[in-house]
């Protein structure tokens, strides 16, 4: 691998308020990118001042949508330390994204290696307050500037990091969701299960109305049935039932999540059964009518756990959990925290140190 050469920004940018972080707006002084040429490979890895890219008005990634990301966070530990979670697995998640978009795979050495340079030259940024974090954003584009819908040859991979608070303001008050019948996030067969820009995009219509009518989110149901519960906004999610955990099966519509993968682990690490199949939303809506949906939360690196405190569809109103936060979920929440920012032990050895 070539070595990673640093160009430093001649001035620094003032540091913000860590007690006043908005998710995704503070971004720091530098940016990792490496270039991929057909015939070459990956060449040429630096770190650069963060700045704007220099595209071509005719770069794939502007007309086609070319383009997958990842997400995850680096953590101060109480003693200083900084330290990721499972980036491998993100890393891994990237080139299967990659796969499906048909842009090219990235050594799994060369993409950490990015995420891990870039973050030991920022570490001043990695926030050491209560629930804060460095939050840690690769992603790759094609960049051939012709018009036609055809594979790039021209790619780079860059990362981005930003210190980050709590995703959602009212940390883990239980939200509010609405389940969307009109719209539908992805299809089998489609891009659901890779993380790129264009399922978000098509999720924008459906958040904007629940929005409106006072949600938080939207439940996604499946697009061929429009019965069979997916996703919760950008997450995964999950519903104790009767005591049993269940959970959408990766279907080829559903977002393989990291979180998902750890809370799986872990509830079954405490005796939980959890099943992972296709679940309808009559199921659920039946299941509070009779009293055994017992908590709902949805799962994702930004939120780490969000509680799910009503479902709503059509004219019809469930509320969960009494509306507020269930110990399963808090009990999630307060060890994956617990873990990430080094309170508790890492059976798995989910986690990185840099120092």
């Amino acid at each position: 691998m070539e070595e990673i050469k640093i160009t430093r920004a001649p001035t620094l940018k003032p540091k913000p308020d860590s007690s006043k972080l908005v998710f995704g707006k503070n971004m720091t002084d530098h940016m990792f990118i490496v270039d991929y040429d057909a015939g070459q490979g990956w060449h040429d890895p630096r770190i650069v001042p963060y700045g704007p890219l220099q595209i071509d008005p005719a770069a794939k990634v502007l007309h086609y949508a070319e383009e997958i990301f990842e997400g995850l966070k680096a953590y101060r530990t109480a003693q200083g330390k900084i330290q990721l979670f499972r980036p491998r697995d993100n890393i891994a998640r990237l080139n299967n994204s990659a796969a499906r978009l048909c842009l090219p795979q990235i050594p799994e050495e060369l993409a950490l290696a990015g995420i891990t340079g870039l973050v030991k030259l920022e570490r001043d940024w990695v926030p050491s307050e209560e629930g804060t974090s460095l939050y840690i954003r690769p992603f790759m584009i094609g960049l051939d500037a012709a018009l036609g819908v055809h594979s790039s040859k021209h790619v780079q991979y860059i990362v981005v990091v930003c210190p980050v608070g709590a995703y959602y303001p009212e940390g883990l008050a239980p939200v509010k969701i609405y389940v969307e019948d009109e719209d539908v996030r992805a299809v089998k067969g489609g891009t659901g299960m890779a993380k790129t820009g264009g399922n978000y995009a098509a999720s924008l219509r459906a958040g904007d109305r629940a929005e409106k009518q006072g949600y938080s989110q939207v439940l996604w149901l499946d697009g061929v049935h429009r019965k069979y519960i997916e996703e919760v906004g950008a997450m995964n999610v999950m519903f104790k039932v009767g005591g049993t955990i269940l959970t959408p099966d990766l279907n080829g519509s559903v977002l393989d999540g990291i979180t998902r993968r750890s809370c799986i682990q872990l509830l079954q690490d405490w005796g939980y059964e959890v099943e992972q199949r296709r679940i309808s939303y009559e199921e659920l809506f039946q299941a509070a009518g009779d009293g055994t949906l017992e908590e709902a939360w949805g799962t994702g690196t930004a939120a780490v756990v969000s509680p799910i405190g009503e479902l709503a569809m059509g004219g019809k109103k469930v509320t969960v959990s009494h509306n507020q936060i269930g110990p399963v979920t808090q009990k999630l929440y307060d060890n994956l925290t617990g873990i990430q920012w080094g309170r508790l032990a890492d059976p798995h050895h989910w986690v990185m140190p840099l120092d």
